[in-house]
């Protein structure tokens, strides 16, 4: 039979066996092939079973009886072919005795397999970065802890013009700030409800609002005729005049934002409970901030005092982005299973994995994520005013360079997939990227300004608790004007920032679900409209550039 007479053969040496192939001619040869080949289909249905040989020894064993004037006469299950190539390459490797020839040949060939996307990973991302964020929550608790404590031991056993400092901080310095919390959070639903209920009017009524209300507050505090006041009112009149001249910049690009911004709060009205992520992290976030600022009051009677204070002003900016991402990712949760599989998820259980899983993506993204948004921005204004001047269009390049880095690695949206799949961040960022870069989508969102409108609505906020603080404080103390306003300022941002998370998350999940699936049947043809657009030299975007290379601006900037 075929299968013996092959055991031989792979036992004996490989001239003899090219040897014996010569001397056949005609139709033996012939007889020979159709009788090997059809030993080699037996073996191939029936696994070498009594043959006493398997399948992979028995094509290595077919291989070495190749003759070289015919290479191509053994087919495999009809598809697979052996080359002239590999019958020569066989043949001029060395003669390995029986036993190694037996030992070398590899007795399966692993099969490479995509690894399966989980959309439930029980894995803790990023556990460095939570580990940090730990240790830092742990030392907050316990400066703000010792400053309260020292505060009010200064209230209880100082000497009489310490009492008297200490009951004159309460008295004038935390009923401001406690006010602007409670202000801040009124706000900040406020802003959420109204940009839920009328996206078309919002968009366009948040970029001339805080124009409007940055400006009042910046002319205030220069009213007041204090240094300090009027160092503040000065950047608040600048950034107003900043924001003012973006409103125009954006004006063609508002109205695809409010279609997007429509579309993607279609979801929420299907999930009752989705605002609850956004209640407990506004209220974590006001008992957390009365307490921080018993403590800004403790650190006046304690050594270092602007340090100290400098220190627990970055604490509390990194806690509160932190919660701001912790309901970003639960929305995102929320929303994006519902368009990737259709789910009506637990918004308890999404805010669960977002606390536990998912919190080290959200800590090291709340450190990263800011900076880049700055660099952004920056980035962006110097690509308008390089010009030609060689200077500026060296930093422009230079600054595209690092924002072209950057964002492979760092970017906003990578929150969607962290809450989808349980990523890293920076994994998250690199996929996220990549699937923009797939579905030719990196002009259209680059040129989305939700991030913006986002910010610009707590600036809104802030400056509006400036002047309700301002104008009290400089009726009743004008000494803390200053302080207390800049501080106000602070508080209404942050907490404002932590209630637009939910319109923002709704848009990168519309965006980033996109990119994954375009045709999914929840996805209308606004992007592809978008894109269609872009192509055809119907609609203008001003991207900041990305790729390496000098765009046709920067040619003409070269010098000559």
């Amino acid at each position: 039979m075929g299968a013996p007479q092959q055991q031989v053969v792979e036992g004996g040496s490989r001239e003899g066996v090219e040897r014996r192939d010569e001397e056949r001619v005609g139709p033996e040869r012939r007889e020979d092939q159709a009788r090997g080949a059809k030993d080699m289909e037996k073996g191939e249905l029936a696994g070498g079973i009594g043959a006493g040989i398997n399948s992979t020894e028995y094509r290595t064993a077919m291989l070495q009886r190749l003759n070289p004037t015919n290479p191509l006469r053994i087919v495999i299950n009809g598809s697979t072919r052996v080359a002239a190539a590999s019958a020569a390459a066989t043949r001029s490797m060395p003669t390995p005795s029986p036993a190694q020839s037996h030992a070398s040949v590899p007795r399966s060939t692993p099969t490479p397999q995509n690894s399966v996307v989980t959309l439930n990973s029980r894995t803790y991302s990023n556990r460095f970065s939570l580990f940090l964020f730990m240790v830092h929550l742990v030392a907050a608790i316990g400066l703000v802890g010792f400053l309260v404590f020292k505060g009010v031991q200064g209230l209880l056993q100082s000497s009489e013009s310490v009492k008297r400092k200490e009951k004159m901080v309460l008295q004038y310095f935390l009923p401001q700030v406690v006010a602007a919390s409670l202000l801040s959070i009124t706000l900040a639903f406020a802003w959420q409800k109204a940009v839920r209920t009328w996206p078309l009017i919002m968009v366009h009524f948040i970029l001339w609002s805080t124009f409007l209300v940055s400006l009042a507050g910046g002319v205030l505090l220069l009213c007041f005729q204090k240094p300090p006041t009027d160092g503040i009112g000065v950047c608040l009149i600048a950034f107003s005049i900043g924001s003012g001249l973006y409103a125009c910049w954006v004006s063609q690009r508002t109205k695809f934002c409010c279609k997007v911004l429509v579309k993607s709060l279609e979801p929420v009205s299907k999930f009752r409970d989705l605002n609850s992520p956004i209640y407990w992290m506004l209220g974590i976030g006001f008992m957390w901030m009365s307490l921080w600022i018993l403590s800004v009051i403790g650190a006046l009677n304690f050594y270092y005092p602007p340090l100290i204070i400098i220190a627990l002003v970055l604490s509390l900016a990194w806690i509160t982005e932190v919660m701001r991402n912790i309901a970003n990712i639960t929305v995102s949760r929320v929303i994006s299973l519902y368009y990737l599989r259709g789910m009506q998820s637990s918004t308890q259980f999404c805010f669960q994995r977002a606390l536990t899983y998912n919190l080290g993506s959200a800590c090291l993204g709340s450190l990263f994520v800011p900076a880049i948004e700055a660099l952004r921005i920056i980035a962006r204004g110097l690509n308008l005013l390089e010009g030609e001047d060689e200077f500026m269009f060296s930093c422009a390049h230079c600054c595209l360079r690092v924002m072209e880095t950057i964002f492979g690695y760092g970017n906003g949206w990578a929150f969607v997939q962290i809450a989808a799949y349980g990523k890293g961040f920076v994994q998250a960022s690199q996929d996220t990227w990549e699937l923009f870069k797939a579905q030719k989508m990196v002009e259209i969102v680059d040129s989305d300004i939700t991030s913006s409108i986002c910010f610009l609505t707590g600036v809104c906020s802030g400056s509006a608790c400036l002047i309700v603080v301002a104008a009290w404080t400089y009726m009743v103390h004008q000494t803390f004007t200053a302080t207390i306003s800049l501080l106000a300022f602070f508080v209404g941002y942050l907490m404002t920032r932590i209630a637009m998370a939910l319109p923002h998350a709704c848009v990168c999940c519309y965006y980033v679900c996109y990119a994954e699936n375009p045709d999914n049947r929840l996805f209308d043809k606004t992007i592809k409209d978008r894109q269609a657009m872009i192509e055809s030299g119907r609609d203008v975007v001003v991207p900041t550039p990305r790729v390496p290379g000098r765009s046709p601006r920067m040619q003409n900037a070269l010098p000559r």
